[in-house]
């Protein structure tokens, strides 16, 4: 979990390359324990304890070889990610090894070290639970400390928690043998991570000891994981803007500490923010150098998983499927079941719904289903997707089951209200009123939808204070102001900025009315030029009388053709593979378009002219509107009421932010 391997400076000084100065050797020792033990300072004790090892090695100290190399591997498995690195420092344990007494109690910790580096490498824990057991047996707490926290480490996957817990408790009793801080520090951290991984309603009791710990004395490597714990709940709190602020504080801190994961963690939190704000397109750059950096752990797949899903809603369908290949290889059931095993579910199960991967989606329900009762926790409980059960409900969604669909989405529903992370209920919430609506099921899906309105405004930060004004007329420009929305279309929804908040909504006629509006603000636009169509997207809002103008232009009349082009292909494609669900959301927009297109055209394909008809006009657009805005306050209330606010209907419609 360090940082990459810094080079090292010659430490030996005026005496000469070769000639250590007199103590230089212990004082290196030293200041490399306390950098590790007391103070988690994994960058300096690195560097000490590398320093050391040359020099011992050139006065033939095996035992201060020994004790620089345990030094060198620092408090995590993998601390060293490079393949520079980490053939360093196993290097440096199999020359101590060589020159020490196989029977030493250094020796047996050099094994459990090289043990535990090897098994988080591979996935396994043979090796190192093995070595536990010798541990036990011998009268060294140190070597029980060192095997109970780098076996409970290679332990972190989804099938071991009872295991890790017991190897927690374990750590924490032996502590007060070791007498070390860092092995006290070690098992509760240890304990408060299963907590959550586990779901466990008391995992904050758990951290709020170990952040009164940190208060008495900070521990920069051990803080640093809980500041990253913070950020996580902060989004579970749906405090997404706090949530950015606080990843930025635990990427500083995971510096100071020379935390190798400080980069590749912030980079899954925003990961984790965008995707709850409806932005994960926004972070296809980002994760294209994340899958390829060297510090990204070995056995970590989240941000292929990631890249996938932003990928395909940004449109780049090549890039997400090869994303996905990567993923699957041979078989899905081959990818390490490591910290991040379930967040890779997650992304898999997403875009294998995305890209209409049935194949894969199978395969994901097959693996996750045994540890659907549990939350989708990433690493050190540094991010959280909500209950597995919607991965599974999304999984079996693009199978075609509707029926298990829908009852692994209430299933995450529920699961996720218990663990209060409230974004992760609206999107299973949404998730499932969309699968009732396709089984046909509209009453069900509006319940759905009512019941979980409070809750999301409840989950939701109090709404900025609005400058109401009184009368018909929008406020004036002298007003004390706020932020304007700002809307981006991504397939057929609609995500809708304001401020640092985001939403994603269903595309619509009422919709498409908001999107006219909020791209002229302080412009009003007569209802009859919106019932027009995309026309008004390229300057209506300029003219005030435009009766006689096309009910659409020659651009969007293209658009709509091209769009039905593709919609007979996917038609042909998904009717050949009897994927009967997708056909039936294809056919419903195909004719809509087709609707348009004969509405919007005359003999021999002319382009008709809308006729007037002010009043029929104004009572559509506002009723179309006012759905709409009902659709963005259940998803969102601070965005709905500012929209409610600053949106006028009437013969003229206009959105008059402050």
């Amino acid at each position: 979990m360090n940082n990459v391997d810094a080079p090292v400076r010659d430490a030996r000084g005026p005496a000469g390359p070769d000639v250590p100065r007199p103590g230089e050797l212990q004082t290196l020792l030293a200041e490399g324990t306390i950098a590790v033990v007391d103070d988690g300072d994994l960058r300096t004790g690195r560097d000490r304890f590398e320093r050391a090892y040359r020099i011992a090695e050139s006065m033939g100290d095996e035992r201060a070889m020994a004790v620089a190399a345990l030094g060198f591997g620092g408090l995590w498995v993998h601390e060293h990610r490079t393949v520079a690195g980490s053939v360093l420092l196993e290097s440096q344990i199999r020359r101590a090894l060589e020159l020490l007494d196989p029977q030493s109690s250094l020796a047996l910790r050099l094994r459990i070290r090289l043990a535990g580096e090897g098994d988080y490498r591979h996935s396994d824990n043979t090796a190192v639970l093995s070595l536990l057991e010798q541990a036990r047996s011998r009268q060294n707490p140190m070597a029980r400390a060192e095997a109970l926290s780098l076996a409970h480490h290679c332990l972190i996957g989804p099938e071991h928690g009872a295991l890790r817990r017991e190897l927690a408790a374990e750590l924490v009793a032996e502590s007060f043998r070791t007498s070390r801080r860092s092995d006290l520090l070690m098992g509760l951290l240890w304990q408060t991570v299963d907590m959550f991984l586990d779901g466990d309603p008391h995992a904050e009791r758990c951290l709020a000891e170990l952040r009164g710990l940190l208060a008495e004395q900070d521990h920069l490597a051990v803080g640093f994981v809980v500041s990253a714990m913070e950020v996580m709940l902060a989004v579970r709190a749906g405090r997404l803007d706090e949530a950015e602020d606080l990843a930025r504080a635990c990427t500083e801190r995971g510096v100071a500490a020379g935390d190798v994961n400080a980069t590749v963690w912030q980079a899954a939190q925003l990961v984790t923010i965008r995707w709850y704000q409806g932005r994960v397109v926004e972070l296809v750059p980002l994760l294209s150098e994340v899958v390829n950096s060297p510090t990204l752990s070995a056995v970590d797949d989240h941000a292929q998983a990631a890249l996938a899903v932003a990928a395909v809603t940004a449109g780049d369908r090549r890039k997400a499927v090869s994303a996905l290949a990567t993923l699957c290889g041979r078989d899905l059931g081959d990818l390490p079941m490591s910290s991040s095993w379930m967040v890779t579910m997650h992304g898999v199960a997403e875009a294998a719904y995305l890209l209409d991967d049935t194949v894969t989606a199978a395969r994901v329900y097959e693996l996750l289903s045994p540890y659907g009762h549990l939350p989708m926790v990433g690493s050190l409980a540094v991010a959280c997707f909500g209950s597995a059960h919607h991965a599974l409900g999304v999984a079996a969604l693009t199978m075609g089951d509707i029926d298990r669909a829908v009852a692994h989405l209430r299933d995450a529903v529920r699961q996720n209200l218990a663990l209060a992370h409230w974004p992760a209920v609206t999107a299973s919430r949404d998730r499932l009123a969309e699968t009732l609506v396709r089984a046909g099921r509209q009453t069900e899906a509006d319940a759905v939808r009512q019941e979980f309105a409070v809750a999301a405004e409840e989950a939701a930060p109090a709404p900025p204070e609005i400058d109401r004004h009184d009368g018909e007329g929008p406020q004036g420009e002298d007003g004390q102001g706020q932020p304007a929305a700002f809307c981006t279309r991504l397939g057929r929804k609609w995500r809708i900025d304001f401020g640092r908040r985001s939403v994603l909504v269903e595309h619509s006629v009422g919709m498409l009315h908001l999107v006219v509006l909020i791209a002229n603000p302080r412009q009003e636009i007569r209802a009859v030029d919106l019932v027009a169509g995309l026309t008004a997207l390229d300057g209506a809002a300029e003219h005030t009388a435009l009766s006689g103008q096309p009910v659409l232009d020659r651009v969007a009349t293209q658009e709509y053709r091209n769009r039905l082009a593709r919609l007979r292909t996917e038609l042909d494609e998904f009717k050949a593979a009897d994927n009967h669900e997708r056909a039936a959301v294809a056919q419903v927009e195909h004719d809509w378009l087709i609707s348009q297109l004969a509405g919007a055209t005359g003999l021999g394909g002319r382009v008709r002219r809308f006729p007037e008809g002010e009043e029929r006009s104004r009572v559509a657009v506002s009723k179309a509107i006012r759905r709409a805005l009902d659709r963005i306050a259940a998803a969102d209330p601070v965005i709905g009421e500012h929209l409610w606010h600053t949106v006028h209907t009437g013969v003229r419609c206009s959105y008059w932010p402050a």
